[in-house]
């Protein structure tokens, strides 16, 4: 290792709780520079340059931009003006659209309505099949599906109370429940879709194994199952690749790509 290269270790603490902890970090800093009599730029500076330090440990380029810019544009927002002790108020919306048992899965990142266009040249579905979007958020997946296939049975899954409530009022044609993705059900479903993060690959594959129908379909937005061999990918340097894989049986040996 070159004697100029610094290590950066990434945290493994669940999303969003690096967000907050910077955020908490820099304000108990920006509270506590006056007392030593340094001016509002440097306090600012000192505060905000902490949150870019946390920002460093942090996987992902949007969470560290998350993380390192929470602080100074909160402080330019406000005019650094309120009490330190509001800004913990400010996250309590967040608490409430993202509960604390939900942190370990994907951070809500809506599916764009035309991400899963072809997939219904490859997985041709009965007007009565039972399609399953595992953490649908406030529909957008949901939406995407039901513009590939506008006469299926639609559902959708979501931890988080407000979300699913709204994903039940903007989706008022599928069936939206309140619940944990992971002890929900997926047997009888035809298709489970899902837009999660890579750490979770494995795990529903696993689950779909073991609770979906032999020949039934596991299709993921952006990531791959670990070490298996998809049916199909669709996709291009234009938008998010999408994994086809079939579950209970193995993939074919001329596993395609559509682009």
């Amino acid at each position: 290792m070159s004697a100029l290269t610094v290590p950066v270790r990434r945290l493994a603490l669940p999303w969003p709780l690096p967000a907050l902890l910077s955020w908490l970090l820099g304000w108990t800093l920006w509270s506590a520079t006056p007392a030593l009599g340094l001016s509002t730029p440097a306090a600012f500076t000192i505060a905000s340059a902490a949150g870019f330090a946390c920002a460093l440990a942090v996987r992902g380029r949007w969470r560290r931009c998350l993380v390192g810019a929470g602080f100074p544009l909160s402080a330019l927002a406000a005019g650094a003006a309120l009490p330190v002790w509001c800004w913990p108020l400010a996250l309590l919306p967040l608490l409430l659209a993202y509960p604390l048992r939900a942190w370990s899965d994907a951070p809500w990142f809506p599916t764009p309505v035309h991400a899963l266009e072809g997939l219904d040249r490859i997985i041709a579905l009965a007007p009565s099949a039972r399609v399953l979007d595992v953490g649908c958020g406030i529909g957008h997946g949901l939406s995407a599906l039901r513009c590939v296939w506008p006469h299926i049975r639609l559902e959708g899954v979501e931890w988080s109370r407000p979300l699913a409530w709204l994903a039940a009022r903007r989706c008022s044609w599928a069936e939206v429940v309140r619940a944990d993705m992971w002890r929900h059900s997926w047997a009888g479903v035809d298709l489970v879709y899902l837009f999660q993060r890579p750490e979770s690959m494995a795990r529903a594959f696993a689950k779909a194994e073991a609770e979906m129908s032999p020949g039934a379909w596991l299709v993921s937005l952006a990531f791959a199952v670990p070490g298996r061999q998809p049916v199909a990918r669709i996709g291009g340097p234009s938008r998010r690749g999408v994994w086809i894989y079939r579950v209970g049986m193995p993939a074919s040996t001329n596993a395609h790509s559509r682009r």
